[in-house]
Formats: C-alpha cells, sequence, structure tokens
C-alpha cells in the first residue's frame, strides 16, 4: 500500500470531527426529548381523546391536546432537522477528504505530488531503520518529453504521463511509493534488503524496457525512453526525517541527470563526485545566461578549401566562450547547454549578427556557412530573424550557407523543408551537414532542395584506415555526382587524407591540414595579406548594386 503522509487538513481533522459530533448530539437529543415527552403525555391524551370522539361522556382537555399536537411537530421537525444535519456532515466530510487527497496527490496521474513524498519517504526511512533494510529513491525522467508535447500537442504529452504511470505502477512492489514531481519527473521509492540491491537493478532495467515499448495517443504510436537515476539510504550520513529524505530525492535527480548525460534509457547509481560536476553544470549555464549579453561568446572562422587549386573560398563559423571562471570551454560542452536550458537562439543570434559583419569586409567571392541548432528550427520566426540579420549588417543573402545536421530531417522534415524553401527563395543556400551519420533518404534528398551536402568528418578522418569510411565516401560521391549536389568533406587532417579524398572526385574540403579556427580579427589579417578583403567604394564611381532590395521587401524593411 502506497503510505499517506499526513497534511495540514488531516491534523485538523479530529477537532472537525468533535464538532460535528456535538451539532449530531444536540439534534439527536433534541428528538429523544421530543420523543419522551410524547410517550410521557400521550397516552393519557390520546385515551381521552379516543373516549370524547367515541362519545364516552368524557371532555377532552383542549389544552392537553394543543401540546400533543405541538410535541408530534417537535418529533417531525427534530428528525428532519438531524437528518439534513447529519447529511450535510456527509458532503463536508467528502469534501475534506477530496481536499486532503488533492492536497497530496497529482490530480493526472494518482500519484503523491512533490509536497507529499517527502513525508512518506522520512516514513518509509524510520520503517527501513526499525526492521534493519534499506530505501533506494528512484528519479525517473522521460526523455525528450517537451519536443514531443510541441509537435503532438498537450493530450499527446498528458496520454504519455497516464500510461507511462500505469507502466511504473505495474512493475512496483507493493509497499512502494510513487509520485509524479512535476512534468515529466517521477519518483519511486523502494524498500530493499541491504543484502539484495540487484533487484533494484532489475526494476530498473525493467523501466527501461517497459516504458520504451510503443504508447499510443489517438492515432499516433509514440516511442518514450526514460533516464533513471538511483541513490541507496545507506549514502546518508545520519537521519531518517523529511531533510534526509529531501537529500535522498536530490541525489537520486542528481544520478538521474548523470544517466540522461550518459545518452539517455539507462540508470546510474548517486556517486558523491556527480554532485561536484552537477555543481560545475549549474556554474556554467549561469555562466551561458550572463556570457552572452557581456559578449564572452565570439565566433571562430575555419577555412574552406577548393581540394583542385587550394585556394580559399569562404569560411565556417564556430562558436568559442572565453568563461571568465573557466577560461576556454570547448562548444561541444556549452551548446548542449545553451540548447537544454533555451538559450542557444539568443546565442546563435549573437554569433551570426557578429559573423555577417565580420564577413562583410571580406572579399565578396567568399561565403560564410553557419551551423544551425536543431532547437532554432522549431522556431517558425526564424527565417525572419534571420533575413534581418542579414539586412542589419548589409550583408548579401549569395554569401551565406546555412548548415542543417541529417538527424533534424528525421525528427522535423516538414518544418524543415518550409524553412529551406523561405531561405531559398530569398537566395540564401542551404547545405545537409554531417551526412551519412543520420537517417536521411534519397527520397528527402531529391524532394528537398539542398545546395551542397557535407561529408562528416568521422569518415574523411578514417579515409585509409577504414575500409567503410572508404566505401561510404566513394557512395556519396557517387551520388552527388548523380544528384548535381557539390560536396565539402569535413576533417581533413594530413596529406595522406587529403591524397586519397582527391580520388574520389571533386570536393571542397576543411580541417586541421588547413590551419585552426581562428578568430574575427586573425582572419582579417591573413586576407589583407592575400589581397582578399573588399574593396571600399570610390566616392563618386559606380553604385553597387542593391542585393537586399528583396530582402527588405520580404520584411517590411
Amino acid at each position: 500500500m502506497v503510505q499517506q503522509p499526513q497534511t495540514d487538513c488531516q491534523a485538523s481533522e479530529p477537532e472537525h470531527r468533535i464538532g460535528r459530533a456535538e451539532k449530531d448530539i444536540v439534534a439527536l437529543g433534541v428528538v429523544v426529548a421530543a420523543i419522551i415527552l410524547f410517550v410521557g403525555t400521550g397516552s393519557a391524551v390520546m385515551t381521552d381523546l379516543v373516549r370524547a370522539y367515541l362519545g364516552a361522556g368524557i371532555q377532552a382537555d383542549r389544552l392537553l391536546g394543543n401540546a400533543l399536537i405541538l410535541n408530534i411537530a417537535l418529533i417531525i421537525f427534530g428528525w428532519r432537522r438531524y437528518v439534513e444535519l447529519t447529511r450535510e456532515v456527509g458532503d463536508r466530510r467528502k469534501a475534506e477528504e477530496t481536499a486532503s487527497r488533492l492536497a497530496q496527490t497529482d490530480p493526472l496521474t494518482g500519484c503523491l505530488n512533490r509536497r507529499s513524498i517527502g513525508p512518506a519517504t522520512a516514513a518509509m526511512l524510520a520503517d527501513a531503520q526499525r526492521q534493519g533494510t534499506a530505501v533506494v529513491v528512484m528519479m525517473i525522467d522521460l526523455d525528450k518529453f517537451k519536443r514531443i508535447n510541441d509537435i503532438h500537442g498537450h493530450q499527446s504529452g498528458d496520454d504519455i504521463l497516464i500510461e507511462s504511470t500505469r507502466r511504473i505502477r505495474a512493475m512496483l512492489p507493493e509497499r512502494a511509493l510513487l509520485a509524479r514531481l512535476g512534468g515529466d519527473e517521477f519518483a519511486c521509492v523502494v524498500p530493499i534488503d541491504r543484502a539484495h540491491s540487484e533487484h533494484v537493478e532489475n526494476l530498473a532495467s525493467l523501466l527501461n524496457e517497459g516504458i520504451a515499448s510503443p504508447i499510443q495517443s489517438g492515432s499516433l504510436e509514440l516511442d518514450v525512453t526514460v533516464s533513471i537515476g538511483l541513490a541507496r539510504s545507506d549514502e546518508l550520513l545520519s537521519g531518517v526525517d523529511e531533510e534526509a529524505a529531501q537529500q535522498l530525492l536530490h541525489m537520486a535527480d542528481i544520478a538521474m541527470y548523470q544517466a540522461k548525460k550518459g545518452g539517455r534509457n539507462r540508470y546510474y547509481w548517486f556517486e558523491a563526485s556527480m554532485e561536484k560536476e552537477l555543481r560545475f553544470r549549474s556554474e556554467l549555464e549561469a555562466g551561458i545566461r550572463a556570457g552572452i549579453p557581456a559578449g564572452e561568446f565570439v565566433p571562430y572562422y575555419e577555412k574552406q578549401i577548393d581540394l583542385e587549386d587550394g585556394r580559399i573560398t569562404g569560411f565556417e563559423m564556430l562558436a568559442r566562450w572565453n568563461s571568465p571562471a573557466h577560461g576556454m570551454i570547448s562548444p561541444e560542452v556549452f551548446i548542449p547547454i545553451a540548447e537544454e536550458i533555451g538559450c542557444i537562439s539568443e546565442l546563435s543570434e549573437t554569433l551570426i549578427a557578429q559573423a555577417l559583419r565580420d564577413a562583410r569586409e571580406w572579399d565578396p567571392s567568399l561565403t560564410l556557412s553557419v551551423n544551425i541548432s536543431p532547437v532554432q528550427l522549431r522556431d517558425p520566426w526564424f527565417a525572419q530573424k534571420l533575413l534581418k540579420l542579414l539586412i542589419s549588417a548589409n550583408f548579401p543573402p549569395s554569401r551565406l550557407d546555412i548548415e542543417i545536421t541529417e538527424s533534424c530531417l528525421h525528427e522535423n522534415v516538414g518544418v524543415v523543408r518550409s524553412l529551406i524553401t523561405s531561405l531559398k527563395n530569398q537566395g540564401i543556400g542551404i547545405s545537409l551537414d554531417d551526412f551519412g551519420t543520420g537517417y536521411s533518404s534519397l527520397a528527402q534528398l531529391r524532394t528537398l532542395p539542398f545546395d551542397r551536402i557535407k561529408i562528416d568528418r568521422t569518415f574523411v578522418s578514417t579515409l585509409g584506415s577504414s575500409k567503410e569510411s572508404s566505401t561510404i565516401i566513394e557512395a556519396i560521391s557517387s551520388l552527388g555526382r548523380g544528384m548535381d549536389l557539390p560536396i565539402t568533406a569535413e576533417g581533413i587532417e594530413n596529406k595522406e587524407v587529403l591524397a586519397l579524398l582527391k580520388t574520389f572526385g571533386t570536393f571542397k574540403g576543411q580541417g586541421f591540414l588547413y590551419g585552426q579556427p581562428e578568430s574575427g580579427e586573425a582572419v582579417r589579417r591573413m586576407l589583407a595579406e592575400q589581397n582578399l578583403l573588399a574593396i571600399a567604394p570610390v566616392p563618386g564611381g559606380p553604385t553597387t548594386p542593391d542585393l537586399l532590395a528583396p530582402l527588405r521587401t520580404a520584411t517590411g524593411s
């Protein structure tokens, strides 16, 4: 049975019951007194009334007759009032029980809620201490639940929560607690034998497998996985009170976050080192929020080379963060965090705006490539925001290339098609990035109007040492020629790879062989040395065509 913690309503319930009992006794006393009075006087009065009615020559006492009638009325009134009062008390009791239940449970799933799981866990900890057993808290979080809500609507989200709750409850042991803490996060508290913690690991594996089965929502079949964090009461230094319970829940939550970071759809046990990592993560989150307006994030640029003649054709913008607290931080670290905390759009737009200003000073033959986060693809106003950035920087759209990762096609192909069409109509180039690692099909390549495909660096960097990589690159090269799609190869790190790559066809390329990514100022100096900076217009000379006129018309600027 799920233990229910005592709430304020429950604590005051005895006083309510005493008040109700007093009212019941008063009403019942009135009825009993009226009945005793009726029995005491009614027999004599009724006898005289009957004899008078039969003509026995007896005169009935009118005063006693009126008293008898009044007594009967009092009995009827008192009994009716007693019934009404009993019904009223019953309704009030039901309302109080409903209020108490709502205060302790989640209305959607029927689980305990965040308020009640703490006291209930503390009670289980106390029981475990008396019995010499232990308690394990399992923190369960549905993976990518927000995306399902955004794409399919809140009804589908509710269906997933209800079905997931049913599946979890069906797999938990009898004395376990189950709570929904909010959103898509659940907590299970399970009593265990100290010597058999593997039973909990088996349960966690069952939960990973059981919830991963498709969930029906209307006509949809939705796939959901869960990340689980585990924490044992043995890890607590002392205490079985509510503070200890909250600490145990916090530990399980830290382990759950690590399970998500480890790839999702898995479980991790809490370790003390995880808390330090979580603290570092919190510092990064705060640093990202503060660093964007402070200008700590800057664009760096990686050369893109025509492999036939070795000339520079453009640059790919890469994000860099020089944190005052932690120094230079890799984008592989801060980009996923910025996506999770909802800062990626602001961060990306800030970097793109700066990159457009930098690239405006380059030779007009050089292009600028920019990676777009999957989060930005879900923004219906992204195309308009990008066009306004182009206008603000006075940068020709034909020199900008937007790179969309292949994995985005599987999740948002309809949104991607609309975005690509909108951007291409304004003259912006679109590249399919990381080709070969995602889920795109020939049909998608044929129907989506990409201007270029980019071979993922994992295949290029292992060229020569991996037969599989050679086969994949050869196939992509043939595909590009057949569909008339130019190809860029990422990850060219040495001359051996470059020589092998040239045997497969004509490519653009980028990689450390051509130098490390550099800041905007360093790129400007390098281009100045090669006479690849834009020539300033001569006063009184011929007027440059307004290449941004279509954009101003499209955006109303």
